[in-house]
C-alpha cells in the first residue's frame, strides 16, 4: 500500500479493475479508520460491488489475503506541502461542482481560514462532503474571474459552521483563537447560540481570561440562553477555574435546572478552594435533590473526604460507589487509594487497590505516595519493585515518591538504581524528578552525587536551590549552605519562604549572627516577615547566635505565635541562664491559652534546674501529668534528676529513678552520678 494520507478524519483509497466489458476502470472508497485491516476491508467490499476481475498491472500489487490477486489498490494522494492535488474527479465534474459552488454558498463549508496544509480543501460540500481547491489544475478557466468578483473569505458561514469552527479550534488547545473567532463572527452579523457559547467559555476558562468571560456571560444574558442548563454548567465551570466562587454561585443559584454537570462543577470548585467540607455539603444536597452522581462527582468528592481528612465520610461515599457499580472504574478507583491514603488508612488504600480489575501507573503512584506519607517507606520500595514486575512503566510521579522513601529510608543503594532508571527513561531532565535526586542524595549524606545532579540539570527553580541548601544543612556544613543562599540570589532566583528558613538555620548552626541579621533585611524586603514559620526561624537563629533581644523584638512583632514560637523564646531564656524570665513567660503562656507541649515543659523544667527552685520544678512536674495530661519522658526525668540532685535531695533523685516507666535512659543515669559527684554519695553513684 503506497500513499496514504489523513483527510479530514478518513481514508480515500481507489481500486483499478478490469470490467465485464473489458475495459481498465476505477472506483474509489472511504474508511474511517486508522486500522489497515479495516481499510482492506473496505477495498475488499469495493472489489465485490464492481464484480472486479484479476488485472495484472506493473505498479505495486497489494500483498493481502483479503484482497483478490490482480486488483490493484492504492490510496488517493492529496496535495502535500509544496503540492496541491484532488481526488480524481473529472474536469467536467470539477467545473459542475463550482458551479454549485458560486449558486449556492451557503450549502459549503469555508475551509479557508483555518487552512493549515495545502492538501485541506478550501470548500467542502456540507452533505456529499465532495471537495474542492482553488489551486487545482484542472479548475475551469473562468473560476479566478468568479474569485475575483467575489471578496476574499466572503463566502457566509452560517451559525452551525462557526460553531464548528470554534468547536474545532478549541479542541485544539488554540483557546485565543476560539475567542478572535468568536468575535469575528459577531462583526459579520452572525449572532451566538448556546452551541456557540460553550467553546468560546471554556477557552475563557483555559486562559483563565475572567473579564473576557464575564462580558460572554452578558450576552448570553441578552440572547436568553442563562437558562440552558448546558451553557449554565459551562458558566460555573469558567468561573470556578478563573478562581471567582461567588460569580459560580450566583449562576448555580439562578439555575432553573441542574444536572449532574452543574452539581459537580460546584463542588470542584469547592475543592479547589479549599472549601473541601462545603464539598461534602453540595454532595448530599445534590443527592436529596434527585441528581444521581456519575463517575466524576466521585472523582471530586473523593478529593474533598481527603482534604478535609474525611474517612468516615469518605467510607460512606465509598458504599455509594459499590451500589451505582462504579467501582471498577479506573479514575474512581485511583482516587478511593488517594483518599484512603490520605486519611492515614492504607488497610483501606490496599484492600481498594487489590481489587482493582486494571491499574494504570496512576493508581501506583497513588498507593506509593500514600505508603510514604504514613511512613511505611520501606513498604513503598517494595510495591516500586512489585509494579515493575507486572510491566507497568513509571512515570516522574512514580520516581519522584520512590527517592523520597529512599531519603527517608536512607536508601543510597535503592536511590541510585532509581537513578539508572531515571536516566533510561529520559526524566532527569525533569525539574521536579531532578529536585527529588537532589534531595534524596541529600538526605542519604551523599552531597558530592546531589551536587553532580544539581550542575546537570538544564534549569533550576527555587525547589532545586532549596533541596540543596537543605541539604547542606542537614550535613552540619552550614557555610555551603549560606553561599548556595547568595549564589542563587546572584543568579536571580528569587527566594521563598521556605529559601529564608533553609538561610536561617544555616546561620543558626554556624553562629553567623551579622549574615542572620543581613538575611532579616531581606526577609523584611520581601514582606515574609510575617509567616510564623520565617520568624519562628528568625527567632531560632536570634537564640542559638546568643541575641535574645533580637529574638523578643522578632517575637513582639509577629501577627500570631503557635507553640513553636512560645517554645523556642522559653527555651532560648533557660540555655542562656533567664530563669525568672523564662517562667514568666510560661505563666503568659498559660494566661494567653497556648497548647503546652512536652517540649515546653523541658524546657519549663532546665529553667527550674538552672535555677535551684525544686518547689516549683516539683509543681510543674506534677502539674503536667495531672493538670495538662501530657506523660513524662526520659527528657523530663533528667530535667527533674539534674534539679533534685544539685539540691542534694539524692534519696529523692534514686527513688524518681526508680519511677521511670522505661529502662532508665543513658542521660537519666549520668544526671544522677553527677548529682552524686556533686553531693559525694559513693553508695547510691556505685
Amino acid at each position: 500500500m503506497s500513499g496514504r494520507v489523513h483527510l479530514y478524519g478518513s481514508y480515500k483509497g481507489t481500486i483499478v479493475y478490469v470490467s465485464e466489458r473489458g475495459q481498465e476502470e476505477s472506483a474509489t472508497y472511504s474508511c474511517f479508520s486508522k486500522s489497515t485491516r479495516h481499510r482492506e476491508r473496505a477495498a475488499c467490499k469495493c472489489v465485490a460491488n464492481v464484480r472486479a476481475l484479476p488485472l495484472h498491472h506493473e505498479q505495486q500489487v497489494i500483498q493481502s489475503a483479503a484482497v483478490p490477486p490482480g486488483v490493484l489498490w492504492t490510496e488517493t494522494k492529496v496535495a502535500s506541502k509544496d503540492q496541491s492535488a484532488s481526488p480524481t474527479v473529472s474536469g467536467e465534474q470539477k467545473e459542475r461542482l463550482w458551479r454549485e459552488f458560486f449558486a449556492e454558498h451557503s450549502q459549503w463549508w469555508n475551509g479557508r481560514p483555518e487552512k493549515v496544509s495545502a492538501r485541506y480543501p478550501d470548500f467542502k460540500q456540507k452533505k456529499t462532503q465532495e471537495a474542492l481547491w482553488r489551486e487545482d489544475p484542472q479548475n475551469p478557466p473562468w473560476l479566478e474571474e468568479e474569485m475575483a468578483a467575489m471578496a476574499s473569505g466572503t463566502v457566509p458561514l452560517d451559525s452551525s459552521s462557526w460553531n464548528k469552527r470554534l468547536t474545532r479550534y478549541f479542541k485544539a488547545g488554540q483557546h485565543k483563537k476560539t475567542l478572535e473567532l468568536f468575535q469575528q463572527m459577531q462583526q459579520e452579523g452572525v449572532g451566538p447560540n448556546k452551541f456557540t457559547f460553550v467553546p468560546a467559555l471554556n477557552s475563557c476558562a483555559s486562559l483563565r481570561a475572567l473579564e473576557e468571560g464575564r462580558r460572554i456571560h452578558e450576552q448570553i444574558i441578552q440572547s436568553g440562553c442563562e437558562s440552558n442548563v448546558f451553557v449554565g454548567s459551562t458558566l460555573i465551570d469558567m468561573y470556578v477555574k478563573c478562581g471567582s466562587m461567588e460569580d459560580a454561585w450566583r449562576v448555580f443559584k439562578k439555575m432553573p435546572s441542574r444536572n449532574v454537570v452543574s452539581w459537580t462543577a460546584m463542588i470542584s470548585g469547592q475543592v479547589k478552594n479549599g472549601q473541601g467540607q462545603k464539598a461534602l455539603e453540595l454532595f448530599w444536597q445534590m443527592q436529596q435533590e434527585g441528581v444521581k452522581p456519575d463517575p466524576l462527582t466521585f472523582v471530586r468528592v473523593l478529593n474533598a473526604c481527603a482534604s478535609v481528612v474525611a474517612l468516615e465520610e469518605g467510607r460512606l461515599v465509598h458504599q455509594q460507589i459499590i451500589q451505582c457499580g462504579f467501582e471498577s472504574n479506573v479514575f474512581v478507583g485511583n482516587s478511593l487509594v488517594d483518599m484512603y491514603a490520605k486519611c492515614g488508612s492504607m488497610k483501606d488504600a490496599l484492600r481498594v487497590f487489590d481489587k482493582m480489575p486494571s491499574r494504570d501507573v496512576v493508581s501506583w503512584n497513588a498507593l506509593l505516595l500514600g505508603l510514604v506519607k504514613c511512613g511505611q517507606a520501606n513498604k513503598a520500595l517494595e510495591f516500586f519493585q512489585r509494579m515493575q514486575r507486572e510491566g507497568v512503566k513509571p512515570g516522574p510521579v512514580t520516581f519522584m515518591a520512590i527517592l523520597n522513601a529512599c531519603g527517608i529510608t536512607k536508601s543510597l543503594n535503592d536511590g541510585r538504581h532509581a537513578h539508572e532508571q531515571i536516566v533510561q527513561s529520559g526524566y532527569d531532565s525533569n525539574v521536579f524528578v531532578g529536585t527529588s535526586l537532589v534531595d534524596m542524595y541529600a538526605k542519604c549524606g551523599s552531597m558530592e552525587d546531589a551536587w553532580r545532579v544539581f550542575n546537570k540539570m538544564p534549569s533550576h527553580d527555587v525547589v532545586s536551590w532549596n533541596a540543596m541548601m537543605f541539604g547542606y544543612v542537614r550535613c552540619r556544613e552550614g557555610q555551603k549552605a549560606l553561599e548556595i543562599f547568595w549564589q542563587l540570589q546572584q543568579e536571580g532566583v528569587e527566594p521563598s519562604n521556605v529559601t529564608f528558613v533553609g538561610a536561617l538555620n544555616a546561620c543558626a548552626s554556624v553562629v553567623a549572627l551579622e549574615e542572620g541579621k543581613c538575611i532579616h533585611e531581606l526577609i523584611i524586603q520581601s514582606g515574609c516577615e510575617l509567616d510564623v514559620f520565617v520568624g519562628n526561624s528568625l527567632m531560632d537563629m536570634y537564640v542559638k547566635c546568643g541575641s535574645m533581644e533580637d529574638a523578643w523584638r522578632v517575637f513582639n512583632k509577629m501577627p500570631s505565635c503557635n507553640v513553636v514560637s512560645w517554645n523556642i523564646m522559653l527555651g532560648g531564656y533557660a540555655m542562656q541562664g533567664h530563669d525568672i524570665e523564662a517562667l514568666v513567660l510560661f505563666e503568659q503562656m498559660c494566661e494567653e491559652g497556648v497548647e503546652i507541649s512536652n517540649i515546653t515543659f523541658v524546657y519549663l523544667l532546665s529553667a527550674c534546674s538552672h535555677a535551684g527552685l525544686v518547689d516549683e520544678g516539683l509543681c510543674y512536674f506534677e502539674s503536667m501529668s495531672m493538670v495538662y495530661k501530657i506523660p513524662a519522658t526520659v527528657e523530663h526525668y533528667t530535667c527533674m534528676v539534674e534539679l533534685l540532685g544539685h539540691a542534694s535531695y539524692l534519696h529523692e533523685v534514686e527513688d524518681m529513678v526508680k519511677t521511670v516507666p522505661s529502662k532508665a535512659d543513658v542521660a537519666v543515669l549520668r544526671a544522677l552520678l553527677g548529682a552524686c559527684k556533686l553531693q559525694p554519695n559513693l553508695e547510691i553513684g556505685e
